[in-house]
């Protein structure tokens, strides 16, 4: 599963809660004719789905939240109609489905507190709600759930039934949030979604969410994981951006053909329920997809795509910067100058090699490193990927005058 990052669409950088049926088909729509040639293939519905009331990036204090007999939470009925005859998102992801795309869905850790207030059996078991809920364990920016005690019979009974009947919809994708912070306490939870999973016998990718999910439990989680966040949720402000370096540098030992340290969203075009558009500069908009692209991190578009402008998709849609993320090895990074970032990939097949120049300071500069030091001994003909075309030759040195924030994406080729 996910032998490259995943790369899809997610709602909450730009719908918050509130995202309903009619607004998600038509993204879906958009979606497929725009981002899906080009491999963006996930479209993810994010939280508070099943909250009646959901309005904001805040949440209802007490929630309401539509759930079955068995404590598990379905679509809310005023805002997924097709939800109303039992079939959950078994109607929309069918829909979405037929449009090429596979179905994701947000989901928290624990069980609905209301399905404990109500001590819900659990399905299948004779064990009830008030049995396996840990309500110490809570959330702590979230009202909607209690932890799960999986030391307790029923606990990961209740895990399956979950994944069961969302494997019944037909989900593809789920991300799991209040999962990998803190990471030790949640371990358990991690495993029994993993092996829910497992036992569903349904393909579905999990994704855990927020970071920072710590370095040392990298051995762990991409065991259990296909995708993890390495930061709290990551917005259009430069310092978050600046940050991930330091972090994709830390996780980069840990990646591997299905599983991916996940830098998070990509704040791009109209964000924040209409309110705005991505507060980052075009270079720092270029930098962000080079430095996702050469880390391989997931590549997830959060903006909203009915409002999705030419430059926005042209950034999202150079096939050849996608390569880099999509199909490349050995990405490493290279420590040659404070404030000015390298990092280089293997061509998927062949010996060329990608370069990626960043400049993090606050003025134009030259980066530069030594061709040794990416172990080339010989003139190179480059080729800029974000221009689309060829851009002389080096030999000895790499160079580039880069902007301020900016980056340079370039494709080494040996000189016969």
């Amino acid at each position: 599963m996910a032998p490259c990052p995943p790369m899809g669409w997610n709602s909450w950088n730009s719908f918050a809660t509130t995202i309903n049926e009619a607004e998600a088909l038509d993204t879906a729509t958009i979606m497929a004719e725009k981002l899906l040639p080009f491999g963006y293939s996930i479209f993810t519905i994010d939280i508070q789905w099943y909250e009646p009331n959901a309005s904001s990036y805040t949440y209802t204090a007490k929630p309401t939240p539509t759930m079955d007999g068995f404590g598990r939470l379905l679509p809310a009925p005023n805002r997924f109609p097709s939800s109303a005859d039992g079939g959950g998102f078994g109607p929309l992801a069918r829909q979405v489905q037929a449009r090429g795309l596979k179905f994701g869905m947000h989901l928290m850790r624990g069980i609905p507190r209301a399905a404990v207030e109500r001590n819900l059996p659990i399905w299948g078991t004779s064990s009830y709600a008030r049995d396996i809920a840990n309500v110490e364990q809570t959330c702590p920016w979230n009202p909607d759930m209690y932890g799960v005690d999986m030391s307790k019979p029923g606990a990961q009974a209740y895990y399956d039934s979950v994944f069961r009947l969302y494997a019944s919809w037909g989900v593809d994708f789920i991300k799991m949030d209040d999962m990998s912070r803190p990471y030790d306490a949640h371990a358990p939870e991690i495993e029994a979604a993993h092996a829910a999973i497992s036992r569903c016998k349904r393909p579905i990718i999990l994704s855990l969410s927020p970071g920072e999910t710590p370095v040392v439990r990298g051995g762990h989680v991409r065991n259990f994981a296909q995708m993890w966040r390495i930061s709290d949720d990551f917005w259009d402000e430069w310092p978050l951006l600046q940050a991930q370096f330091t972090r994709l540098e830390n996780w980069n030992p840990w990646r591997r053909p299905g599983a991916w340290p996940d830098a998070d969203m990509l704040p791009l075009g109209r964000l924040a329920l209409g309110q705005r558009d991505t507060r980052f500069t075009p270079d720092e908009q270029r930098t962000l997809m080079t430095l996702w692209s050469i880390a391989r991190s997931p590549l997830i578009m959060g903006g909203d795509l009915r409002h999705l402008d030419a430059p926005t998709l042209a950034l999202l849609t150079n096939r050849e910067v996608l390569a880099v993320n999509q199909a490349s090895t050995g990405n490493r990074p290279h420590f040659v100058a404070d404030g000015t970032p390298i990092w280089s990939a293997r061509v998927e097949h062949g010996d060329d090699l990608y370069v990626a120049l960043f400049n993090t300071t606050e003025a134009a500069k030259p980066v530069r490193i030594a061709l040794s030091q990416l172990g080339i001994h010989q003139r190179v003909q480059v080729r800029d990927l974000w221009a689309q075309r060829p851009d002389g030759a080096a030999q000895d040195v790499l160079e580039r005058k880069v902007n301020p924030h900016g980056s340079a994406l370039l494709r080494l080729t040996p000189s016969i």
